[in-house]
């Protein structure tokens, strides 16, 4: 191998839950005798923050300044979210290790767990994912879908925001009143809580403190998140998550797998035999496969979800218009043993169908859009 040593050098970004993705790379190739080093490297995408992946020009805003330091040999691999990484990559690159998928469905996040369905009429729902957004219209054409950005952390706390700082308002207003009938004998006020505002305050987790502080723009009636990177990060208890029926809410290809790029060679190779997965390469090869066949990019609503069973990989596409208006959409049972051309021979199929015209429609519609909400940090930060 071709390592510092005998210690690996594994590229990273540096947020939390690239850290926590990294962390469980290095452990399980630690379990496998080998050392691994975590090295940060700050990325286009976390250099621009708010800006708009298209605006960068190509996808992988958050992947190439990873892979141009293991290229150049300053590190020996690095760890992506295998969804936000180009179908297309330098030739001397390899994915040489996909370890076991986690989640590869969305969720449903809200306050208090309410379900897609029982939203109000006309319901706020935060994403910035041209997919996210358009399959919600298609189910729900009442809903208001408005841009939200951040890491996973921050997107939670936008939510939670309203909703804590009413409840903190109320129990104030409560405790004042308290005060006011205090001392009075006549008086037959009930203090509504268990907890005064500084036992409840004392007791809020410290990414409700931090909701308290915000002055979010948009109330957020529920958001869409990955459910992987809810998993990840450890966040899951902190709100209402419903998971989205993936074979409905078709995910992002390579949604909740990780991949590990190296030079093609001895240390690619020997990743691979320490921590790859069968049947998450065979499936997120699939899913990659035909994304890169219809060439949609970062700018048209593509899902596409494999699963292996047996000889067969379960395959469902969806691409849809931007508004959700319009959609191809197919289920095909694929042979494994020859996955990667019947995935090919899917993806002109859809192009047949009019997925072509529909993505041909939305890289119109991204030129023409700046503030559309388009493809963002939203799809490079949650798994």
């Amino acid at each position: 191998m071709t390592t510092r040593g005998d210690t690996l050098r594994l590229a990273t970004r540096g947020s939390d839950l690239a850290l926590r993705q990294a962390a469980t790379v290095r452990d399980a190739l630690a379990s496998r005798r080998l050392a691994v080093e975590l090295t940060e490297v700050e990325t286009t995408g976390d250099q621009i923050r708010d800006e708009l992946i298209h605006r960068l020009g190509k996808t992988g805003a958050f992947v190439r300044s990873l892979d141009e330091k293991v290229i150049a040999g300053e590190l020996d691999a690095a760890v992506h979210s295998m969804k936000d990484m180009p179908t297309e990559r330098p030739d001397e690159l390899v994915v040489a290790g996909v370890p076991e998928r986690a989640a590869a469905g969305d969720a449903l996040v809200t306050p208090d767990g309410v379900e897609l369905d029982e939203l109000p009429e006309g319901a706020t729902v935060g994403t910035s994912s041209l997919r996210r957004r358009a399959q919600l219209l298609a189910e729900r054409p009442d809903l208001t879908v408005e841009p939200l950005r951040g890491n996973v952390d921050t997107r939670i706390e936008k939510l939670l925001a309203p909703t804590i700082q009413r409840e903190h308002q109320e129990r104030h207003e409560a405790e004042q009143e308290r005060k006011e009938h205090a001392g009075a004998e006549d008086s037959d006020y009930e203090f509504p809580y268990e907890q005064d505002v500084e036992e409840w305050f004392n007791g809020l987790a410290e990414l409700e403190r931090r909701a308290m502080e915000r002055e979010p723009d948009v109330e957020y009636d529920a958001i869409v998140l990955a459910q992987a990177g809810l998993d990840r990060a450890g966040l899951s208890h902190h709100v209402g998550t419903t998971e989205l029926d993936p074979s409905r809410f078709v995910p992002a290809p390579g949604q909740g797998a990780l991949a590990v790029t190296a030079v093609d060679g001895d240390l690619a190779e020997d990743i691979k035999d320490r921590i790859d997965h069968r049947r998450t390469r065979v499936e997120t090869t699939v899913e990659r496969t035909i994304l890169a066949e219809l060439g949609g990019g970062c700018v048209a609503p593509i899902g596409v979800y494999a699963t292996l069973e047996g000889g067969v990989v379960h395959t469902n596409v969806r691409v849809l218009s931007r508004d959700g208006d319009e959609e191809v959409r197919v289920g095909r049972d694929l042979p494994a043993e020859r996955h990667v051309s019947a995935a090919v021979d899917l993806a002109a199929e859809l192009a047949d169908r009019g997925a072509d015209d529909l993505i041909a429609e939305a890289k119109r519609d991204a030129g023409a859009a700046d503030d559309d909400a388009a493809t963002a940090r939203e799809e490079e930060e949650d798994a």
